[in-house]
C-alpha cells in the first residue's frame, strides 16, 4: 500500500496507546485484505487484555488533564484535526477505498463528511450551558452545569470507518471525554490514520487510544472496565443487545446504532426524477452496505410501473468493479460470506413469487461481488421484506392508500432511517408522523450531517449522533444547590 500514497506515514501497522504506537504485548497480529482484489495488505496488532487495560488506564489519566483544558484550546485541537484530514484526503481516499472497497468518489464523500464533525462540534461545545433555576424554596439557588462523562470505549464498523470515528470522537473530545476506540477488523488502517493526524493536531497522549484485534478480547476489556463510563457502538443489533447486556453490571450509558430496515415511500404525486434519483442514491451507495439505505421500496400503484423503469434503467447503468478504478460505481462486498448472505436474501424472494429484473447472482468480477439488483413484487413472506440486506439490490412492492403504505412501514422491529417522496403536504406531515423511525427523509435521503441527530428507535438503538443532542450524549448535568444566600 505504501506506493499509493504520498505520506507513506498515514500507513500505520501498530495500535496507538498513550500516544505511543505499538505492537501486541504478545506480538501477534491480523491481515488486512483488499476486497477488490484478495490482496494481503497489511497486518495489524492482535492487541490482549493487557493491551486493552493499559489503554483504558492511559485514557483515565488523560481524562483528568484533558477535562480541564479551556474549550477554546480543545476547539483548536479538533479544528486543527479536521483540517489536516481535508490536507490528506487523497491518501485517506486510498487507504479507505483499499481496505473497504467503496469507489474512490465515495470514500472522498465520507471523509469529507467525517472532517466536519471537527469544526462544528469545536464550535458547539463552547454552547453547552447550565442553568440557573428558579429557586424551590427561600435561601437556596439551584445552578446546573455540564460536565464530561468520563472514559469512553468506541466501537466502529467496517461500512463507514472514515465518517464513524469523526462522529463519536469530535463530541466527546469536545466535551472533554477521552477514548478507547476498537475499529472493526476489516478496516483498522483508516483508524490508525486519523489517530496519526490526531497526534499531528497536538491532540495529547492518552485522549485517543486505538485498538485493533479480536472483537470480543477488546469489548469485554471495554463493557466490565467500571473506568469507562460510556459505550458508543455502531453494528448490528445482535451484537449491540449483547454489548448492552455486558455493560449492565456497571451501568455505562450507552449510545447504541444498530440495524435498519428502511421502507423508502413513492406516492403517485411525487416528482418521479426526484424518487428514482433519491432511490439510487439511497440504495446503492457502498453498494449497499449501509444502515440507512432503502430495503424495502413501497411504491403507489399508479406510479408503479413507471418507478420500476426508471430505476432500472439507473441499475443497467451501473459500472461494477474495483473501486481504484475510474467510472466505477459499485464496489466489492465486504467479504464473500456477505455475498452468499444477500444471494441467500435474492433467491428465497424469487422462490416466493419475486420477479427477476436486473442482476441476481454474485458477480463474474470476483468472490466480493454480486451483481446489482432489480426485483418487483416483494411480499412480506419473503425474507428480503423482514431482514437487512446490506447488498446491491433494490426489491419493489406496491400499495394502494396512505394507511396501507404506513402499516407496511412500521411492519418490523427496526426504526433508525424512512424515506417518503411526496409533493402533497399535507400527507407529508401525516406520514411523517405515524412513521416509527428516528429519522424520515422527505424527497431528500441524505440524512448524516454534524448538525442534525442521528439514530433510531426500536431494535435500531438508543442514543443520538451529530446535533447539539450528540453532544449532551457525552455530559451529565450536575446540579449545584447554594444555600444560605438569605443570612
Amino acid at each position: 500500500m505504501p506506493k499509493h500514497l504520498k505520506d507513506p506515514d498515514l500507513l500505520r501497522h501498530q495500535a496507538y496507546i498513550n500516544g505511543q504506537w505499538q505492537d501486541a504485548e504478545n506480538g501477534a497480529t491480523l491481515p488486512v485484505i483488499n476486497p477488490a482484489t484478495g490482496e494481503d495488505l497489511g497486518s495489524v496488532p492482535r492487541c490482549t487484555a493487557n493491551d486493552a487495560r493499559a489503554a483504558i488506564a492511559a485514557a483515565e489519566a488523560a481524562f483528568a488533564v484533558w477535562r480541564k483544558v479551556p474549550l477554546q484550546e480543545r476547539g483548536a485541537k479538533l479544528r486543527r484535526w479536521g483540517e489536516l484530514i481535508e490536507e490528506h484526503i487523497d491518501d485517506l481516499c486510498r487507504i479507505l477505498t483499499l481496505e473497504q472497497g467503496k469507489p474512490l468518489a465515495e470514500a472522498r464523500g465520507e471523509i469529507l463528511q467525517g472532517a466536519s464533525y471537527f469544526p462544528w462540534f469545536a464550535e458547539e461545545i463552547r454552547r453547552a450551558y447550565g442553568d440557573v433555576v428558579p429557586a424551590p424554596r427561600a435561601g437556596v439557588r439551584p445552578l446546573t452545569q455540564k460536565q464530561p462523562i468520563g472514559v469512553v470505549g468506541v466501537i466502529t464498523p467496517w461500512n463507514f470507518p472514515s465518517s464513524m470515528l469523526p462522529r463519536k470522537a469530535a463530541p466527546a473530545i469536545a466535551a472533554g471525554c477521552t477514548l478507547v476506540v476498537k475499529p472493526a477488523s476489516a478496516t483498522p488502517y483508516c483508524a490508525l490514520a486519523l489517530a496519526e493526524l490526531s497526534r499531528r493536531a497536538g491532540i495529547p497522549a492518552g485522549v485517543i487510544n486505538v485498538l485493533t484485534g479480536d472483537s470480543g478480547t477488546i469489548g469485554r476489556e471495554i463493557t466490565q472496565s467500571p473506568v469507562v463510563r460510556k459505550l458508543s457502538f455502531t453494528g448490528s443489533t445482535e451484537v449491540g443487545k449483547q454489548l448492552a447486556a455486558d455493560c449492565a453490571p456497571t451501568l455505562k450509558r450507552l449510545s447504541l446504532e444498530l440495524g435498519g430496515n428502511a421502507p423508502f415511500i413513492v406516492f403517485d404525486d411525487a416528482q418521479l426524477d426526484a424518487a428514482v434519483a433519491g432511490a439510487v442514491g439511497s440504495k446503492f451507495r457502498n453498494a449497499g452496505q449501509t444502515c440507512i439505505c432503502a430495503n424495502r421500496f413501497l411504491v403507489q400503484r399508479g406510479i408503479h410501473d413507471a418507478f420500476v423503469r426508471g430505476l432500472k434503467e439507473k441499475v443497467d447503468a451501473f459500472r461494477v468493479g474495483n473501486g481504484l478504478d475510474a467510472g466505477v460505481t459499485i464496489g466489492p462486498l465486504i467479504n464473500e460470506e456477505a455475498v452468499r448472505r444477500v444471494d441467500g436474501l435474492v433467491q428465497d424472494a424469487l422462490s416466493k413469487g419475486a420477479t427477476l429484473l436486473a442482476g441476481g447472482k454474485p458477480h463474474s468480477m470476483g468472490p466480493r461481488f454480486y451483481e446489482p439488483t432489480l426485483l418487483t413484487g416483494l411480499t412480506r413472506e419473503m425474507r428480503i421484506f423482514r431482514e437487512e440486506i446490506f447488498g446491491p439490490v433494490a426489491a419493489i412492492m406496491p400499495f394502494d392508500t396512505e394507511e396501507e403504505a404506513v402499516s407496511l412501514a412500521n411492519d418490523t422491529c427496526f426504526g433508525l432511517a424512512s424515506y417518503l417522496f411526496s409533493r402533497d403536504l399535507g400527507r407529508i406531515w401525516r406520514v411523517s408522523e405515524a412513521l416509527q423511525y428516528g429519522m424520515v427523509g422527505i424527497n431528500d435521503v441524505t440524512l448524516a450531517a454534524a448538525e442534525t441527530p442521528f439514530g433510531g428507535v426500536k431494535f435500531s438503538g438508543m442514543g443520538r449522533e451529530g446535533s447539539r443532542e450528540g453532544l449532551n450524549d457525552y455530559m451529565e448535568t450536575h446540579l449545584f444547590l447554594m444555600g444560605g444566600i438569605d443570612n
